[in-house]
């Protein structure tokens, strides 16, 4: 692999809701696609250096909460019932019309 001149340094400005851009060479030097999950690290000398997340990483809290549903199931199978067909065609009517736009900005009042 041929050795890369990188720029010193690219800027991006935050918006009124924190949200930024990540700059071109930088999205082009971590691989980046859009929906692909950034890291950021925070070194002990208080500098911040962003790479790509790993995709195969999972969030420690859901894998937490994940286990302990696991065990409660486990402990307590009597709590568990089937759902009835009228909740099912209740959310289902609910949300039929809803439509969701994952790459639209959020409103001042979804933050």
């Amino acid at each position: 692999m041929a050795a890369r001149t990188l720029a010193p340094c690219s800027e991006s400005t935050l918006t009124d809701r924190y949200q930024t851009t990540i700059p071109e060479p930088i999205r082009k030097i971590l691989g980046l696609n859009k929906r692909d999950k950034i890291c950021y690290t925070i070194e002990p000398d208080g500098k911040v250096v962003i790479s790509r997340a790993d995709q195969t990483q999972s969030d420690p809290i859901i894998g937490q909460f994940l286990n302990f549903l696991a065990q409660d199931m486990q402990k307590n199978p009597h709590h568990l019932h089937a759902i009835s067909s009228d909740l099912v065609s209740s959310v289902q009517f609910l949300i039929a019309d809803v439509e969701v736009d994952l790459d639209a900005p959020l409103l001042d009042e979804d933050e």
